[in-house]
């Protein structure tokens, strides 16, 4: 893929970026060690009021940096301006808690003193997606740079300018120089970068593919990696559930992102008692949707991020639906305009052996089951190789912690939409990834859990 900016709203390459050269690589990955070795050393007081001095930036020019994401990936503009505002918050997040997350923890031991300390291992690989392109990068960089890390970012090819702006904020806030680079490469390069001995570990967010690639590149050379890959997260509506309440966040869960977002609620596992009515509400709200142009701020649904998308995202819709599955709404691309548009989609009435049971569908479709109790939901919800997040809607308590206990998921939501936040952990289990982001244990998965005993 090339690198540049293309307007998915419209098929309009508006720029484009010539990839490093290996000579520009080596210069970066050269500036990014020598600042590790100065960086590490600095107090978490620095380093904190440098964090805020970012989050006050993305507040200050929140509009600017918004409409980069909607120009280059298609994100409703109030959905960009609401990303910007949750890296500032993130920012804050890890400048007020690092020292704390960080300290020295003791231990009582046959020695005079024992302690685990926590140390920053160096240069930290992101490869990071194109669909939450300053969150995915932020959630990642706050965390590493607070522990005294330095990193390198791999953006997505189709969101350059995201990435370039998330360099200069860095900067812009008072960070030494090569503390955070941006690497305009393709995925090609990849396996290189990891393999060079000063790059210490690596944190991907994508698909299945390319976590697989990035771990096995790591491996050769004894890396961690951290991956949060792909989900088909399911949304479970029980009898008892509050119904406006579950199809209205049902909608929100979908759509968000232009339902392009890997913890996006995407099985709708019904009971059957309440089938019928969730299905008519959730069909009209789908119906209902303002689909055009994504910096129009009434704009509930815009363009999927590239032509590719829709093609695999309509592939799979077909798939269903040449087995036997039932459309409710939308059904197929959107041909009566420019651009990576797809409607609002419900299927439903899904025969075996179609992609349902296993696929994820990456942009706005929804597929909905029907059950006859809690043990065909969980079941229902378990038979996939994902498990990234569930949300789960009941009022009845013995309900509630079942699914909480027997979900196979990184979390569980009850009677809410999943969503990631800087004070819990983020992650998932099965075949979407392993390792955690956010809260203290993000914190700690790129540090040197040091050993310390004294005589």
């Amino acid at each position: 893929m090339a690198i540049a900016t293309i307007n998915p709203a419209t098929g309009e390459t508006l720029q484009t970026f010539p990839p490093l050269t290996e000579a520009e690589i080596e210069g970066k990955l050269d500036l990014a060690q020598k600042a590790f070795v100065e960086y590490r050393k600095t107090p978490f007081a620095q380093r904190a009021e440098w964090m805020n001095q970012a989050a006050k930036i993305l507040e200050r020019d929140r509009d600017r940096f918004a409409k980069i994401m909607t120009l280059e990936m298609g994100k409703p503009i109030k959905g960009a301006i609401a990303e910007v505002d949750k890296c500032a918050l993130v920012c804050r997040y890890y400048a007020e808690r690092a020292a704390e997350f960080l300290a020295d923890v003791p231990a009582s031991t046959d020695a005079s003193s024992s302690f685990v300390k926590y140390e920053p291992l160096g240069i930290i690989l992101a490869v990071m997606p194109w669909n939450f392109p300053f969150w995915q990068v932020f959630r990642f960089a706050a965390p590493a740079l607070m522990a005294g890390n330095v990193g390198i970012l791999k953006h997505a090819s189709n969101v350059p300018q995201c990435a370039l702006a998330i360099e200069e904020i860095i900067k812009a806030a008072g960070f030494p120089g090569g503390v955070f680079q941006t690497l305009l490469v393709g995925a090609d390069k990849v396996a290189a970068i990891i393999a060079d001995d000063r790059v210490k570990a690596a944190t991907l967010t994508g698909s299945e593919a390319a976590g697989i690639s990035l771990a096995v590149a790591a491996s050769k050379h004894i890396k961690k990696t951290v991956l949060e890959l792909g989900g088909s997260d399911p949304f479970i509506v029980l009898e008892s559930a509050d119904l406006e309440a579950a199809v209205s966040t049902a909608v929100a869960a979908r759509m968000l992102n232009n339902g392009q977002s890997c913890i996006a609620a995407k099985r709708f596992i019904l009971h059957s008692s309440i089938a019928d009515e969730f299905e008519q509400r959730f069909v009209e709200k789908f119906q209902a949707l303002k689909i055009g142009d994504p910096m129009n701020p009434e704009t509930d649904l815009g363009p999927l991020a590239t032509p590719g998308i829709v093609e695999d995202l309509d592939g799979l819709v077909q798939s269903c639906i040449a087995k036997g599955a039932k459309v409710l709404t939308g059904g197929k691309p959107l041909s009566d305009r420019p651009g990576n548009f797809y409607p609002a989609t419900i299927l439903t009435d899904f025969p075996p052996g179609t992609p349902a049971d296993n696929e994820e569908f990456f942009g706005p479709v929804a597929l909905l089951f029907r059950v006859a109790d809690i043990d065909e939901a969980i079941a229902r919800a378990n038979a996939i190789p994902f498990g990234l997040g569930a949300s789960a809607w009941t009022t009845v308590e013995k309900e509630r912690d079942r699914l909480i206990s027997e979900l196979e998921a990184g979390a569980v939501f009850i009677n809410g939409l999943v969503k990631s936040d800087p004070r819990l952990p983020f992650g998932g289990i099965k075949r979407s990834g392993y390792g955690r982001e956010l809260g203290v244990q993000g914190i700690h998965e790129f540090v040197n859990i040091k050993t310390v005993w004294v005589k």
